[in-house]
C-alpha cells in the first residue's frame, strides 16, 4: 500500500502460510501415517508440542512426551482444530498488522516469540501450582494476547466494535479480556489461561520499558523529555515520527548567528517548515483516531515524502 503499509506485512504473512501448513500437515497428512507402529501425528505432538515439565500424578498419553527447550518455539505453531487456528490467525492479522507496519518487521517478529516463550514459561512454572492435571499445550493464543496487549497500549482510544456492532476503546477491550483469563485460571475447560496471562504481562512489561512515553498517555506518567512535548498525544507511531521529524529539522533556533542575506531566506523557510510540522501533526493524530486507512490520497502522499526525508 502507499507509503509502505501493508495490508499483509512480511512478518505477518509468513506467519499466517507456516501456521496454517503445519495445520494442514497436521490434520490431513501424518494422522494417516505410522512409524514402527505408531500414529505419525503422536510423534509430532511429543517432540513439538509444549510437554510439561512437572508431571504429577498425571496419566500417560499417547501424545505425552519429554520436555525439549526448542518446544517453547514450535508449539506456537501447532493448532487442535478449525477454530482454533482461525480466530487465532485472525487475531494476529487484525491487531499485528499495524503493529509490523509502524516497528518494522524485526522488531515485530522479536515481539511476538518473545511473548510466545513468555507464555510457554509461565504456562510451565505456573500450571502445576493452580492445576493437578498435566497436558501438552499447543497454539499461538500466548504470542496474540502480547500482541493484542502491545496494540491495547499503542493505540489506547482506538475503537474496537465487539461483533461488528458496540465500540470499546482499545485499553478497555484489552482490560476486560485479560480480568476474564484471571478469574479463569484454574478452570478446567482444556485452555491454558496462564499461558495467556504470560504472553500479556510480557508484552505489557516490554512496551512499558521501551515506550514509556505512549504509556504515559494512558498512566498519565509524566512525559519523557526526549521526546517534544506535543499536544494531543496519541499513538506511538505520532510519537517516534515527530521526535525523528523535529530531530532533523529542529536543530536551531532564530537566534543563531546568520547574515542578513541568509536571514529572510531561513524566515521563510521556518515559516514553510512549521506549517508541514502542523500539517503532519494533523495527520498522524488522524492515524491515530481512525487508521491510516482513513487518509486521503493527498495525506499520504505527504507523510510519504516527509518519512523519506527522516530515513
Amino acid at each position: 500500500m502507499f507509503g509502505g503499509f501493508a495490508f499483509f506485512p512480511p512478518v505477518i504473512k509468513y506467519l499466517l502460510i507456516t501456521n496454517v501448513a503445519v495445520f494442514l500437515l497436521q490434520t490431513f497428512i501424518l494422522g494417516n501415517l505410522t512409524v514402527n507402529g505408531e500414529n505419525l501425528s503422536y510423534i509430532f505432538y511429543k517432540y513439538f508440542a509444549l510437554q510439561p515439565i512437572i508431571t504429577g500424578n498425571a496419566h500417560a498419553t499417547p501424545i505425552s512426551g519429554p520436555f525439549m527447550p526448542w518446544q517453547l518455539v514450535t508449539y506456537l505453531f501447532m493448532h487442535g482444530g478449525f477454530w482454533h487456528i482461525f480466530l487465532n490467525m485472525f487475531a494476529l492479522w487484525m491487531f499485528g498488522m499495524e503493529l509490523e507496519n509502524i516497528w518494522g518487521s524485526k522488531k515485530f517478529l522479536s515481539y511476538y516469540i518473545m511473548c510466545g516463550i513468555g507464555a510457554g514459561l509461565s504456562n510451565l512454572f505456573l500450571s502445576p501450582v493452580f492445576s493437578s492435571v498435566a497436558a501438552p499445550t499447543i497454539g499461538a493464543s500466548g504470542a496474540i494476547y502480547g500482541v493484542l496487549v502491545a496494540f491495547g497500549m499503542m493505540f489506547p482510544n482506538r475503537p474496537i466494535y465487539v461483533y461488528f456492532l458496540f465500540p470499546i476503546k482499545a485499553k478497555y477491550f484489552v482490560a476486560v479480556y485479560m480480568v476474564i483469563e484471571i478469574l479463569s485460571v484454574g478452570s478446567n475447560t482444556g485452555i491454558a489461561h496462564l499461558a495467556h496471562l504470560g504472553g500479556g504481562l510480557v508484552g505489557f512489561v516490554y512496551i512499558l520499558l521501551t515506550d514509556r512515553y505512549n504509556v504515559s498517555n494512558i498512566f498519565r506518567f509524566p512525559s519523557n523529555p526526549g521526546v517534544p512535548k506535543q499536544k494531543k498525544p496519541t499513538s506511538s507511531s505520532s510519537n517516534v515520527f515527530r521526535s525523528k521529524y523535529y530531530e532533523k529539522y529542529n536543530t536551531g533556533s532564530e537566534s543563531d548567528d546568520v547574515s542578513d542575506a541568509d536571514y529572510f531566506v531561513n524566515k521563510d523557510q521556518k515559516s514553510d517548515d512549521k506549517a508541514l510540522q502542523e500539517k503532519i501533526d494533523e495527520i498522524l493524530d488522524k492515524i491515530s483516531k481512525d487508521g491510516y486507512k482513513s487518509l486521503t490520497d493527498e495525506e499520504k502522499r505527504i507523510l510519504f515524502e516527509a518519512s523519506r526525508k527522516i530515513h
